[in-house]
Formats: structure tokens, sequence, C-alpha cells
């Protein structure tokens, strides 16, 4: 996701953008209470809106590096799926709640098995995702490593990608005994392999080339 900020009315001197300034006004509930019935309040403007363990996250819109490799991913998982019949793949912006802990949140990728897609509603995703990618923006780094890191390995996620253009790396973690275990941190010239889709494998240039 690009750049996170925590809305926290009962404390003013936090900075709130000028777009989210109705967020001080009307009956909005504190931190650490909002519900998906508050999230469905939420204006339609363009912004990104998570709650994660009742507290509310807005990012603004992706910018074109974080797109671009979003995109490069989401291709290998969408061919990939294709071929093998393998399950379904959904980009940002869509919304996966997982119980308690999320209600929402919007993964940039997320890849569903054949055999779990009773998960997938009409209009969004009820459960854990197989496969949950966040492409890090300097500004939102601590949440995709802190916030979504814990609640995704809660949920049941088994496998976390992480993305990080600026370095062109990608970091793969899976799911062991209820905790990630880091399983690699790939670079230039390397290959990474997923552990949930047999045979899936991408180059990390493929996803993060030069040009970004």
């Amino acid at each position: 996701m690009s750049t996170a900020t925590v809305f926290a009315p009962e404390i003013e001197e936090r900075s709130i953008p000028a777009e989210q300034e109705w967020l001080r006004k009307g009956s909005w509930p504190p931190q650490g209470k909002w519900t998906y019935e508050d999230y469905r309040r939420l204006p339609d403007d363009g912004w990104i809106y998570e709650v994660i363990e009742g507290e509310l996250y807005m990012s603004p819109p992706p910018i074109p590096i974080h797109q671009e490799n979003s995109g490069n991913l989401y291709v290998a998982f969408h061919n990939y799926a294709k071929k093998h019949d393998a399950g379904k793949v959904y980009d940002a912006p869509i919304e996966v709640i997982l119980a308690n802990w999320a209600n929402p949140v919007q993964p940039d990728i997320v890849f569903i098995t054949k055999e779990r897609l009773h998960i997938v509603k009409r209009s969004r995703i009820e459960g854990a995702p197989d496969i949950v990618v966040e492409v890090l923006s300097p500004s939102n780094w601590l949440t995709d490593r802190r916030e979504k890191f814990e609640i995704y390995a809660k949920a049941g996620v088994r496998e976390y990608w992480i993305v990080n253009p600026s370095a062109r790396m990608i970091e793969l973690f899976t799911l062991r005994d209820d905790r990630y275990a880091l399983i690699g941190k790939y670079g230039i010239g390397e290959t990474v392999r997923s552990e949930v889709l047999p045979g899936f494998e991408v180059k990390v240039e493929e996803v993060c080339p030069a040009s970004s």
C-alpha cells in the first residue's frame, strides 16, 4: 500500500491531511473502536481506508512505481492460476475481512486457491487468503511489517510477500506454528519460489524492473 496515516481523533495535535478534515467532525468512533459499519460510512474519495484491530488507517492513491511492481506480480500470479486452474488472484482495491483483526484490509494482491474459493463473496473476501502481497512505499513500511505482519499471521495467511520497489527486493515469509518464518530475501538475479503454489516462481527483475 502507499503512505499510511493513522487517524487518532483523541490526539488533536496529530496531523490529519486536509482532504480528511471532515474526520474531526461528526460521529466518528475513537481509535480502537472502529467497526466495519463505521468503515462503510467513509467517503469514496480516492483514499484507501483500512481498519486494523479497531484502528483506522488511511493511505493516498498508489504512485506509479508501486503500481508497476504490483501489476507485474499480479500478472505472474494470474498466468499461473489460469494455466493450472489453481484458484483466483485479486488486486487492490478489494476488501478482505480477517475475523476480529481486520474489518477490512486492502492488500495489494491476494491469491486464493481453488479449494478455498468459498471465502470469495459477492462484494468482498471473508477469510484469510492463501497468499498476501504488500508493496512497500517509503512512509508505510512499518504498517506492512508490524500491524499487517501480525494480523496476517493471526488470521492464518499461509504466505506473505513483501515487495520493496526502491531496493528491488522481495521478501518471502511462510507460516510456521502460527508465526511467520523468513524463507528468504531475494534481489536482482534471484528467483522467488512459492511454497504454497507448486511450481510458481518469478524473477525479481520481472517484478521490479530497472525502469522503476
